[in-house]
């Protein structure tokens, strides 16, 4: 639920492709012949659902991919768009439930196509990506266990980039202005006109001018990886793994959209999880702490690291309700899905700004002190 642009969220073009020229893509690009395509939701990419059908007398029935169509903005990235890429498959190999790409016919990860309507010179990398199974997170009940879950797995997957994943074009990672990546909360100073006069408006600015003050300056303290940068509720795909009603089971079967990509720092992906982990829970403030716990028990955070964690999370919902704000001005027939995170996500930043940093982290670490007695305090 990212913008992929860097500063200028304004000036991306998504791509508008109908079913039938999404169809036909399939078939030029890469060879294949769609039984069945549907529209999935998405911020500024185009992204299909696609069925097709396989010729090979070997391989029967039908394979399911997403088919990714990325705004003509990035689509003027392509080293991105390809260490990106590169990563899913990377992680895939180190077995976690990534998607990885359908080759073009040519062999290629992606191609540069012209737009539905063949006119002027606007052009989008397209990609076919294997289509995972499971439910997003969103649309289930989140428990303990699958919480705890989710910690681990971002710390897991940084640790995995971090310590082994070396490609060429890694560089285009560190991506400046890029106005999601939690360093530049600041610059959400340009968008804020979007929420217009209000208590909104005057929580963010508070949380703009002390993430100013006190995040901004310890960034260096902070230990530096590359972040999945958008571990939400939609982006994590879980299956069953039990038949309990009473008391379900979960493991992750999907981590999708790496458009987000970005050097960072460990802390970072924990404080995105978290406030993502916190918008559908019926205990928002109790998520934290079992969110933290599973991170830590792959990478244990430091002290300057857990006292920058709430202004970090209210960093992120600043981002995502802000920008959001923002981009249904722009944009206001994709409203809906825009604003799915502000929903909830306003009276749970004021819930927290409320009961106050000390309490609320209180709250997280006594939580995460129960899986781990000697975790830091």
């Amino acid at each position: 639920m990212s913008s992929g642009n860097d500063c200028q969220t304004q000036t991306f073009i998504k791509p508008a492709f109908s079913e039938e020229a999404a169809a036909e893509l399939v078939d030029k690009v890469f060879g294949l012949k769609v039984s069945w395509l549907r529209p999935l939701p998405s911020y500024d990419d185009q992204n299909f659902h696609v069925r097709v059908l396989r010729a090979d007398a070997e391989a029967e029935g039908a394979d399911e991919y997403v088919l990714k169509i990325t705004n003509a903005d990035d689509s003027r990235k392509p080293d991105l768009i390809q260490v990106q890429t590169q990563a899913m498959m990377f992680l895939s190999v180190e077995g976690f439930p990534s998607a990885t790409p359908y080759l073009t016919k040519e062999g290629n990860i992606m191609s540069l196509e012209p737009g539905d309507t063949g006119s002027g010179d606007t052009k989008y990398m397209v990609r076919l990506l294997t289509y995972l199974p499971g439910t997003p997170v969103a649309k289930i009940t989140t428990n303990a266990q699958i919480l705890y879950e989710i910690g681990k797995l971002a710390a897991s997957l940084d640790k995995a980039l971090a310590e082994k994943f070396h490609p060429p074009s890694v560089q285009s990672l560190h991506r400046g202005q890029f106005i999601w990546n939690l360093a530049n909360v600041p610059l959400l100073d340009q968008y804020i006109y979007a929420l217009g006069q209000n208590k909104y408006r005057a929580v963010v600015e508070q949380v703009i001018e002390q993430f100013k003050g006190k995040v901004i300056p310890k960034l260096g303290s902070f230990r530096a990886c590359i972040n999945h940068g958008d571990l939400n509720d939609h982006n994590i795909l879980v299956v069953s793994s039990s038949a309990s009603l009473e008391n379900p089971q979960y493991r992750v079967s999907g981590i999708l959209d790496f458009s987000d990509m970005s050097y960072g720092y460990y802390v970072f992906e924990v404080a995105i999880a978290i406030m993502y982990m916190m918008i559908e829970s019926p205990d928002p403030l109790g998520v934290g702490g079992h969110v933290l716990a599973g991170f830590e028990s792959v990478v244990p955070l430091t002290a300057e690291e857990r006292g920058a964690l709430f202004l970090l999370v209210s960093g992120r919902f600043a981002q995502s309700l802000v920008i959001a704000a923002h981009t249904a001005l722009l944009y206001p027939e994709n409203r809906e899905y825009l604003m799915i995170t502000a929903k909830t996500g306003w009276k749970h930043l004021l819930t927290m700004f409320e009961v106050g940093q000390e309490a609320v982290e209180r709250k997280w670490f006594e939580t995460a002190r129960v899986y781990a007695p000697h975790a830091p305090g």
